[in-house]
């Protein structure tokens, strides 16, 4: 692969340009998030919102119609984009990987023409992950020949961000060969459902999707797509999405609780102080969850970084990206033990008035709890020592799903 040259300060867009562009639209978006939760009501409106502002260009190269920002400065955004509203940032995380695809692939017509429509406004989500045996084994999900074409026949679970998307990513088999395909969201035979029931993230649009015969062209069968063999950037690029969602709740619960603390009047006669936002255990409660942000949102960026410097060497080198996989699962071993403990500590600033359905201040603990659970940090962790004592190969593309017995393999 040929990857793009390495942005230069003059061909990226300044961080005060995007902030101007994009703070007004996190906090057009913030305005509704309760209220969202609360009805379940999924935010076509605040998508549509990010599409025309071009957000989902943002490693876009500007002479693409881009802001050809770096790593870092995407996770910035993608920060504030979480603490203004959990769900989006998980939802596009599959968009900016084929981005990201398009970016490092080698120089041509169809690779520009991805890029120019994703400058204006096209987003891709992804239909991966399979119920039951899944990947462990092979995909259910197939592309078989029919005369000159292919179609494309499967079910898939945890769609994450396809009902917001122009195009869907599918991970799919072609007769024992892992391929990416990709398919028009509204093609016949693709079928979508928000069936995510999950207690967080629950606007995600993380459901199921259905293809019966789809039509699929040979120029949208993209090679192997995820779970190819050997070291890639994209693992460790998906988790720091979810390690943004993260340090975004953070920010978020932080915000929210020292704006209702700095309001509050009603204290305790045991209290240290007769207002709450002078007692020092209050204050000191205020100061961990200051701290917790702050250190979810330094673990991500401190990635990003990392990662910059892997994809614009073309993210070829083998060294590099096990240091970004490493970087990025120990990161994310230290953010979420700090976020949840600190969503969870939310909840000793107050007595029951705390746990008011009105204030929804339980929505960052479950949505911090959701992400979590996300490439479990049990086995991240257990993965990581081994590496560390042993040498042996940290695991990239794995998938979920049932694995056979040792007597099942053999028959």
């Amino acid at each position: 692969m040929t990857s793009i040259a390495p942005k230069t300060a003059a061909s990226r867009t300044a961080d005060s340009e995007l902030d101007a562009i994009f703070a007004p639209i996190f906090d057009r978006i913030a305005v509704g998030a309760v209220a969202r939760e609360v009805d379940r009501q999924l935010p076509y409106d605040e998508v549509g919102w990010l599409k025309e502002a071009k957000f989902g260009a943002l490693r876009v190269p500007v002479e693409h119609g881009g802001y050809g920002v770096t790593v870092r400065q995407l996770f910035r955004l993608l920060i504030d984009l979480a603490a203004a509203e959990s769900n989006l940032p998980q939802a596009l995380r599959v968009h900016f990987v084929f981005v990201e695809d398009q970016l490092l692939a080698e120089q041509g017509s169809a690779r520009d023409g991805w890029l120019r429509a994703v400058s204006t406004g096209t987003l891709v989500g992804n239909a991966i992950t399979e119920p039951g045996v899944g990947a462990v084994d092979r995909y259910r999900t197939t592309l078989t020949p029919v005369g000159d074409a292919w179609v494309l026949n499967g079910v898939k679970s945890y769609s994450t961000g396809s009902l917001y998307a122009d195009h869907i990513l599918v991970a799919a088999d072609r007769d024992g060969e892992r391929l990416g395909v990709l398919v028009d969201a509204n093609a016949e035979g693709v079928r979508q459902h928000d069936d995510w029931d999950g207690f967080g993230q629950r606007l995600t649009a993380s459901g199921t999707t259905e293809f019966t015969d789809v039509a699929v062209a040979d120029d949208r069968i993209l090679g192997p797509g995820y779970g190819g063999a050997g070291p890639t950037y994209a693992t460790s690029y998906l988790q720091l999405f979810q390690l943004a969602v993260l340090a975004g709740i953070a920010q978020r619960a932080e915000r929210d609780v020292r704006e209702w603390v700095s309001a509050r009047t009603r204290t305790f006669t045991h209290a240290s102080a007769d207002l709450p936002r002078e007692d020092p255990l209050v204050q000191q409660v205020i100061g961990r969850l200051s701290a917790a942000s702050f250190a979810a949102r330094a673990s991500v960026l401190a990635v990003a970084d990392v990662l910059d410097g892997v994809l614009d060497s073309g993210a070829t080198d083998e060294k590099s990206l096990v240091a970004a996989e490493l970087a990025a699962g120990q990161a994310q071993l230290g953010v979420i033990d700090t976020v949840l403990t600190a969503t969870s500590q939310i909840f000793e600033l107050g007595g029951a008035s705390i746990v008011s359905e009105r204030l929804r201040f339980d929505r960052h603990w479950r949505n911090a709890r959701t992400i979590s659970v996300h490439n479990p940090a049990i086995f991240k962790a257990r993965s990581i020592g081994d590496h560390l004592l042993n040498g042996t190969d940290l695991p990239f593309a794995w998938s979920a799903g049932e694995r056979k017995t040792p007597q099942e393999a053999t028959r």
